[in-house]
């Protein structure tokens, strides 16, 4: 079983998005730790079978971050459940959840899932969007969050989402001084060594994402933030 409190860098690929088979094979032998499958919109089971299957053929960590039931298909290292604390709409907190389980439930092995508090702050992100987030918070409510994600909720990871903007270092590091057993997981508008560095010195974790896409060059180079 792999273990997320051991990933310092994760690579995402949306699995909407078209990838050549030689970048994907830089991005997987580039010593990441996991390569994430995860989107927003345009996520079928077709697109996410078909790129797990592409990463399939490298030894790394290969994870699915649940975004409907429909993707949500066995045969993956790990799975990753948001639960989006900051929206409005309670089906975004537990509702996918309770809804797979009553589905799935049966089959699943719980010890390859890992809920994560999930809290969304680019308000014009298409996440922010679709789950109706209050993104408006200051680091005081992004600090209380992180509390009840790891002492009331009790959860693994806490996710602080910024969905293609580079987010405020100090909101990240507030909520960084009040976890000690929850790992901070970090995404959003990270595109340059320097800002996965910058980042890195406040969460525990940090996901790049769009920059795959957009220059691949740059996106290989914040592996080394890795210790």
């Amino acid at each position: 079983m792999y273990e997320i409190q051991d990933w310092q860098h994760i690579f995402k690929l949306d699995p909407a998005k078209t990838i050549s088979d030689s970048d994907l094979e830089l991005i997987c032998e580039s010593g990441t730790d996991a390569i994430l499958i995860g989107g927003t919109d345009n996520v079928t089971m077709e697109n996410v079978l078909d790129l797990m299957s592409r990463v399939r053929r490298y030894p790394v960590p290969c994870v699915l971050e649940i975004s409907n039931i429909e993707s949500a298909i066995p045969g993956f290292d790990h799975y990753l459940i948001p639960s989006v604390l900051n929206s409005h709409n309670v089906h975004f907190h537990n509702g996918l959840l309770h809804e797979a389980v009553k589905q799935m439930g049966h089959m699943m092995d719980f010890d390859l899932f890992t809920m994560e508090g999930y809290i969304v702050l680019n308000a014009n992100s298409k996440v922010a969007q679709l789950t109706d987030c209050n993104t408006a918070l200051s680091r005081e409510d992004v600090a209380a969050y992180a509390e009840m994600i790891e002492h009331l909720y009790g959860l693994k990871a806490m996710y602080i989402e910024y969905s293609g903007t580079y987010g405020d270092v100090q909101i990240v590091k507030a909520a960084k001084d009040r976890l000690n057993r929850t790992r901070l997981i970090y995404g959003g508008g990270i595109d340059s060594l320097q800002k996965a560095q910058e980042m890195f010195e406040v969460a525990d974790t940090i996901v790049v994402g769009n920059v795959i896409y957009s220059d691949l060059k740059s996106a290989l180079q914040t592996v080394k933030v890795r210790g």
